[in-house]
């Protein structure tokens, strides 16, 4: 095919999707460049491919935008186009970091450090076509490593890499910046997406991530590259300009949480760790066994596998209890009582307790509040300072606040401002109203299971937080006690709060549009009631009489997108797109005072915080169009909005259908239409659906088991 056919037949197809013109022609510019420039020459046969199977819908939100730089960098799944994390959008990128370190910092000699996890992209999505050449095929974190470290040798940048047998997590690229003292960081890794995504995450030389406006000079310098200069790496390696990280930079990181120790006599507690086949292995898994703990690594989740291959549903998030469930399986056969876990980059901290013959997954809000009451106790700084994003549960407040600890609670969104608070702490002696050193610091706290309890460390590090929550667990076994007795006397203590997140993935070109409207329509008209909750008061994190001033950059811009509704009963609701999914979040808080049986409440303010999410999901969803039954928010949030529909709307109603007029060939219709992981995604749904229509959905149950 011609280019200009392969165009006429892209904007025909493209007309049938549910997208805007002024999309659609921005992909089909988009697809002439890379069809035209030799420069994307290997990708071509790929997208030919995908024109002539109609694959419209993958190829305009590949093609519509470029990869936008969020949250420190570019993150999203890898493949062909600009919007997609591949050589060419991480090539710009450190081109243009490369310019703005030369820029800030001038000639003189720099160097950067890179660290990586386990990915290795397979496109188990199937988004390509598989029997076609595509140049993404099999890219390792690695590979990506290398590739940016050949533009950086190419600016006479030195690059200081693992060595090419190792990986490197994010906390820990973060301590070796620092460490080295090197100008600037890079991590490629998409964290705790699944093994399709990939992407780049930016460092300032004290450690931390890129915040405004450096983040927006940083990405100013990025749209303004038009060509990427490169070194081979052979090359750069002859040159000095590419080196391996020192050993001794990873035995000062362990050390460097070793000495958070509050109670080295607390040691007793056997631990089954996974690292979910990420890079914790090398951090909590080796902070925990040099602090003396008897701990197993579960054995099925130690290879360094980007497939994730025994995580539920490839997804190694240790928000969602089910990462935690093979270890836990091994915890009971070991004896165990205590089973922790990491997302791949190992900065997130999964918890699972034992109580009462029962397992009981913490959340990131309970973690927080743990980890807080475990930093603090025997706390060497008279005035000790805890640093929390304003999501997370006002439990954090409450019992540093009962601590006489000083306390900023109203960060936005990201450890990034942790960091950048520590980084002002520490160069300025003031952050806001707070003034002190960098050694009053005692912990750094975010809802999406992210701690740091060391000023070493400028990123969330689940290594100190698992080393003092195991002391901590230790300390209580002694009583006979376990962390969710701890958990139940700070409430009782300090007022019962329940904390609930919930999402709701939108796709693509469209899914991005539904998102905007939805933040629009709740600025334009705030509602006055969620449910059965009166509104006392709202709050637009944009506006600049906001307690974060006026807007800074447009970077600063997109993480002040957060509206705050204060609700009467004590009831907190917040909404935010996410920063690194094409989602939209919703945080809920409901609280009681002090006072009454802490589990009583708790099983109140959770029934309280689910029909708040539940009816403001709705009020969302209908603002933009949407009709879903109550029981298909249930299903699980790695299921796109438009799939939900789908599923409710189309193939549920089809399969009552097959199940009435030829029962005995209904399971088999379903297994053609959907395999076993999406039927165990939408079986949350059907479970609800059996709760609130009984019958119904009682009788779908069997076919999704």
């Amino acid at each position: 095919m011609e280019t200009p056919d392969i165009l006429a037949a892209t904007r025909v197809g493209f007309a049938g999707l549910d997208v805007s013109p002024s999309t659609q022609e921005a992909a089909v510019d988009h697809l002439a460049e890379w069809l035209d420039d030799a420069r994307f020459a290997a990708y071509r046969p790929q997208i030919i491919a995908l024109v002539r199977q109609a694959r419209w819908r993958s190829l305009i939100d590949s093609f519509y935008q470029t990869l936008p730089f969020g949250t420190g960098g570019r993150r999203g799944r890898v493949g062909i186009g600009p919007n997609r994390f591949n050589p060419f959008t991480l090539t710009t990128s450190i081109q243009g970091h490369a310019r703005w370190l030369r820029a800030t910092h001038g000639d003189g000699p720099l160097c950067v450090v890179i660290g990586y996890d386990v990915r290795c992209f397979q496109d188990f999505s199937g988004e390509l076509e598989a029997e076609i050449t595509a140049p993404v095929r099999n890219l390792s974190s690695r590979n990506f490593a290398e590739i940016a470290a050949e533009v950086y040798a190419a600016h006479e940048i030195a690059v200081f890499l693992p060595k090419s047998d190792a990986i490197l997590s994010t906390p820990e690229l973060s301590f070796a910046v620092r460490d080295l003292s090197a100008q600037g960081g890079l991590v490629i890794s998409a964290s705790h997406n699944p093994p399709d995504d990939n992407g780049s995450k930016f460092y300032h030389d004290h450690g931390g991530q890129m915040v405004p406006p450096y983040d927006q000079q940083l990405a100013e310098h990025i749209e303004q590259v038009d060509r990427v200069e490169r070194m081979s790496l052979d090359r750069a390696l002859a040159n000095g300009l590419v080196r391996e990280i020192p050993p001794e930079v990873h035995e000062r990181y362990i050390a460097a949480n070793l000495k958070l120790s509050r109670c080295p006599s607390a040691r007793q507690m056997p631990v089954v760790f996974t690292p979910l086949h990420g890079t914790a292995d090398t951090t909590v898994g080796e902070v925990l066994t040099a602090a003396g703990f008897p701990v197993t690594l579960e054995p099925s989740q130690t290879s360094h596998d980007g497939a994730f291959p025994t995580v539920p549903f490839h997804a190694p998030n240790p928000e969602r209890p089910a990462t935690l469930e093979i270890a836990i399986a091994t915890a009971e056969r070991e004896g165990a009582g205590l089973v922790m876990g990491c997302d791949p980059d190992a900065d997130r901290l999964g918890v699972a307790v034992k109580h009462n013959e029962k397992w009981f997954t913490l959340n990131g809000n309970e973690i927080a509040a743990l980890v807080c009451f475990a930093a603090l106790k025997d706390h060497p700084h008279p005035e000790p300072l805890v640093l929390k994003t304003e999501v997370t549960s006002t439990l954090v407040t409450r019992i540093a606040e009962a601590h006489g600890a000083r306390i900023v609670d109203h960060l936005l969104v990201g450890f990034k401002y942790i960091g950048e608070a520590l980084f002002l702490l520490e160069r300025k002696g003031r952050f806001g109203d707070i003034e002190g050193d960098i050694e009053s610091f005692a912990a750094g706290l975010e809802e999406s299971h992210g701690v740091l309890l060391t000023p070493d460390v400028r990123d969330k590090d689940a290594a100190g937080g698992a080393l003092l929550l195991s002391e901590l667990a230790a300390i209580e076994a002694r009583d006979e006690r376990t962390l969710i007795d701890t958990l139940n006397g700070l409430m009782a203590k300090h007022g019962a709060v329940h904390n609930q997140l919930s999402s709701l993935a939108m796709t693509g070109a469209a899914g991005r549009a539904q998102i905007e409207a939805v933040m629009a329509s709740f600025r334009e008209s705030p509602p006055d009631t969620i449910g059965d909750w009166a509104v006392i008061s709202f709050a637009d994190r944009q506006d600049d009489d906001e307690v974060f001033g006026p807007i800074r950059s447009s970077t600063d811009k997109a993480s002040r997108n957060v509206l705050v509704f204060t609700l009467e009963k004590g009831a907190r609701l917040t909404l935010r797109p996410s920063g690194t999914e094409p989602r939209c979040k919703i945080y809920v808080e409901t609280s009681a005072e002090v006072g009454g049986d802490v589990q009583l409440l708790t099983r109140r303010l959770t029934v309280e915080a689910r029909a708040l999410s539940r009816a403001f999901t709705q009020t969302m969803l209908h603002r933009i169009g949407i009709d879903l039954p109550n029981w298909a928010l249930e299903i699980s949030d790695l299921v796109s909005v438009e799939k939900r529909v789908q599923w409710a709307n189309e193939l549920l109603p089809a399969l009552i259908d097959q199940i009435e007029t030829n029962q005995d060939g209904a399971e088999s219709w379903l297994k053609a239409r959907l395999d076993a992981n999406q039927r165990a995604l939408l079986r949350p749904g059907i479970e609800a659906m059996a709760r609130e229509q009984g019958d119904l959905g009682t009788d779908l149950l069997p076919y999704f088991s």
